[in-house]
């Protein structure tokens, strides 16, 4: 779970257990054990994250046939409920000391945490052994109950120890210092305790403390469980006959003569606040039974909590490509395809489409062939040997109907339809000559918005689009240059510097020559190839990055007037289920 997660997660939970105490406080006056159900959903809470439930929602969503439009409220909701989003990169590089800074605050988060953690639990484990000790001490005690009845050496209170196979644990001498109706009072209570597993439920908030010790309402939250599950031993020992004077006398004497248990998962006869305790035993009738009215809000309550993160999920569901309808008739394919591996000592991809059908790329890797075939972003690919990664090859194929495929021609609505047959035709060249097999999964990622900065655009519009040179694009550890593009193929170029979907939201039309100059971090260099040299046929290469240039942010905002807006969104992943090397020519 990343921090941006973790501390979305920690807030919903946080809202959850507020919503719980109102929930509480409008049933105050009604039993115990229906407000106790209702803090140990809290508790539980703190271990499910809404973010499964809208996973599924999601996967529910894309599996419609038909997509389902977002309306307003849904972009409220996510708001409200995910209000920590990773926050967009700055403008200006950061320092190396920074930098150093950031590396090591996770590692050092980690650290803290584990040993609060670690803390936590050997502190438990040493009194769990204590109790285990008494155990292995106590002989068994005849007194004709369901669950098996031990007595202890010891002041420990009774109390009952044990989950799966239970059993219930008197001190030593009890029968002497208690008189009959006490001790069946008290024998009563602990039954009470066992009926209910209130063991099982003590131990995973037990969990949820040891995990979430850092958050101060987990602790306050266990007090609450405590509180209500006597509570509601209480109303249940009463309920069956007990007079209250004989259970109120029961439990001083108790108090009086034996310690409080160590552990919240030994429930036995002390806890919560003592005098509050035996003043409501002394003075409260029978608990109100819920109403009807009452009985809708918890069910209407409980659906919403589950129902409202998978609706969220469905309405914002990113329809699959698995599940778009396939082209009518077969799909495009290349002719012939020449493909041989690359000259080892060649630099540089580049990738160009001539008139007459033709397709070269030179120097190209699977993993970027596939990201242009199916129009994804490097972060949006996972899976598949390693091979896919370094292994470059030099493609050379042709169009089986080359009579249109002039793209220096094209505009519009008739440029699309041409880039979108070109992706069809890799698509088919990938799954007959690398035997390529994937299937598609979705998550919950940060994006970016390419958008017109404040002072404007510094585009410079593209000279001789129809007769002149066709469109190219060139990017480089440090540089980017392309001739004849769109701002909607620019952003689409940046999703690899960046790492993440930019979308395009400058509302700008037209074709533009961009020359991009910034310096790259360790992830873009990652994303724009190997490092600077003689590129394919000989050409001119850009010079390495300058060290101390512009991040890519900035320079998008010196050079071109352009900048990015971080958001957030559901983000499609190809996942690679088989790829074999390519087949003989």
């Amino acid at each position: 779970m990343t921090p941006v997660a973790l501390a979305n997660h920690l807030w919903q939970s946080t809202l959850f257990v507020v919503a719980i105490g109102v929930m509480s406080l409008l049933l105050r006056k009604n039993q115990a054990r229906v407000r106790y159900w209702l803090w140990l959903t809290a508790s539980v809470k703190f271990l499910v994250p809404f973010s499964l439930l809208v996973a599924v929602g999601g996967h529910l969503g894309r599996s419609a046939t038909a997509p389902i439009a977002q309306p307003a409220f849904s972009v409220v909701v996510e708001q409200i409920s995910q209000p920590f989003a990773q926050a967009a990169h700055g403008g200006a590089v950061a320092s190396d000391a920074h930098r150093r800074d950031l590396n090591y605050l996770p590692a050092f988060l980690l650290v803290a945490w584990a040993s609060g953690f670690l803390v936590v639990f050997f502190s438990w484990s040493r009194r769990w052994w204590r109790i285990r000790a008494v155990l292995r001490m106590a002989a068994p005690l005849p007194l004709g109950t369901d669950v098996p009845v031990l007595s202890a050496p010891g002041l420990l209170e009774p109390g009952v120890f044990g989950i799966v196979r239970p059993v219930l644990l008197l001190p030593e001498g009890i029968t002497d210092r208690l008189e009959p109706s006490h001790l069946m009072a008290i024998i009563a209570h602990e039954l009470c305790h066992v009926r209910r597993r209130d063991n099982l439920a003590a131990m995973v908030h037990m969990g949820v403390e040891a995990i979430f010790w850092f958050h101060p309402l987990v602790w306050w939250l266990g007090a609450r469980l405590v509180e209500e599950r006597e509570r509601a031993c209480d109303e249940e020992v009463l309920r069956l006959g007990s007079a209250p004077e004989v259970y109120a006398e029961s439990i001083l004497k108790t108090c009086q003569f034996y310690l409080e248990s160590p552990l919240v998962c030994v429930s036995g006869i002390t806890g919560s606040d003592l005098k509050a305790r035996i003043v409501r035993i002394m003075t409260q009738g029978v608990a109100e039974n819920l109403s009807l009215s009452k009985k809708i809000l918890l069910a209407a309550a409980g659906m919403a909590a589950v129902a409202g993160p998978l609706v969220f999920g469905i309405l914002n569901a990113a329809p699959s490509r698995a599940q778009m309808p396939e082209p009518a008739g077969p799909r495009p394919a290349f002719e012939v395809a020449s493909i041989k591996p690359s000259d080892p000592s060649a630099r540089g991809t580049s990738q160009r489409i001539a008139p007459g059908g033709r397709y070269t790329a030179q120097n190209i890797t699977v993993r970027l062939l596939i990201e242009h075939a199916y129009n994804i972003r490097d972060f949006q690919l996972s899976g598949g040997p390693d091979w896919v990664n370094s292994a470059r090859y030099d493609i050379v194929a042709k169009a089986e109907d080359p009579s249109d495929e002039d793209p220096r021609t094209l505009t519009g609505a008739q440029r699309e339809a041409f880039r979108q047959k070109l992706q069809q035709r890799l698509q088919s060249l990938l799954e007959e000559r690398f035997q390529l097999k994937f299937h598609n999964s979705t998550k919950e990622l940060p994006t970016c918005a390419l958008v017109v900065g404040k002072s404007g655009p510094k585009l410079q519009k593209a000279k001789d689009t129809v007769t002149g040179p066709m469109r190219t694009l060139m990017m480089r550890p440090g540089n980017f240059t392309a001739h004849a593009i769109s701002t909607s193929l620019l952003a689409a170029s940046l999703s690899n510097m960046v790492g993440r979907v930019v979308t395009d939201e400058t509302g700008l039309t037209g074709l533009y020559d961009i020359t991009l100059e910034f310096t790259p971090d360790r992830g873009q260099m990652m994303g724009l190839g190997g490092p600077p040299g003689p590129g394919p046929e000989g050409r001119d290469m850009p010079p390495p990055p300058d060290p101390n240039g512009p991040s890519i942010f900035t320079a998008l905002q010196e050079q071109l007037g352009l900048k990015l807006e971080s958001q957030k969104g559901s983000v499609e992943i190809l996942v690679i289920d088989k790829v074999e090397r390519p087949s003989e020519n």
